[in-house]
């Protein structure tokens, strides 16, 4: 079966600058009969998050999940680095700073530094609004969340990360639809 999005879509939409924005879209998202196989997008629009760290002021690694692969050691002076690299940090400047060849997005919730590091091209306020989102879900499930939470309850933070992010993609933003699932799997326990 041969399949031709552009006119079904041309009826919806007449517009000729729409048209060639919908078609270029469908290049890349779905299958071209003529080839057989899934076109991918150009790798420069791959965006991903590399880590996501959280760390108390001391250094001491609460939380560290890694969507790419790194020896033990390599991530033990990732771990350092980042915590060197934010801690000592003025606080009147941006949340915002490269690390290496990617871009470190942090933000301090008490003593704990919450860190991302993500392409150096990605944008940095989405990201910081993810950070957010994920401390208000932490502390809606733990009703006021601390330190403490985090150690003791390692699991269901990993957990409530998985529900947020997945494979360094984000999967979910909305936090009432998180909520929820996690209630579901609280009931199962």
């Amino acid at each position: 079966m041969e399949r031709k999005p552009a006119l079904a879509l041309g009826v919806i939409c007449s517009s000729p600058a729409a048209l060639s924005i919908i078609k270029l879209t469908l290049k890349y998202s779905i299958l071209e009969p003529s080839s057989g196989h899934e076109s991918t997008p150009p790798s420069s629009c791959a965006t991903m998050i590399r880590f996501i760290l959280l760390q108390n002021r001391q250094g001491k690694t609460r939380l560290a999940k890694y969507y790419v692969p790194l020896e033990d050691s390599e991530k033990h002076k990732v771990e350092y680095e980042v915590h060197r690299l934010v801690v000592n940090r003025d606080p009147k400047f941006t949340n915002f700073v490269e690390f290496r060849t990617h871009k470190v997005i942090y933000r301090r919730y008490a003593g704990l530094f919450f860190s991302l590091c993500v392409d150096i091209t990605d944008n940095e306020l989405a990201y910081l609004e993810c950070i957010h989102l994920f401390v208000e879900i932490l502390d809606h499930f733990f009703s006021n969340v601390c330190e403490l939470d985090l150690v003791f309850n390692f699991h269901k933070v990993y957990l409530i990360l998985d529900e947020f992010i997945l494979a360094g993609e984000i999967q979910e933003t909305s936090k009432r639809a998180i909520i929820e699932r996690l209630g579901e799997l609280e009931k199962l326990e």
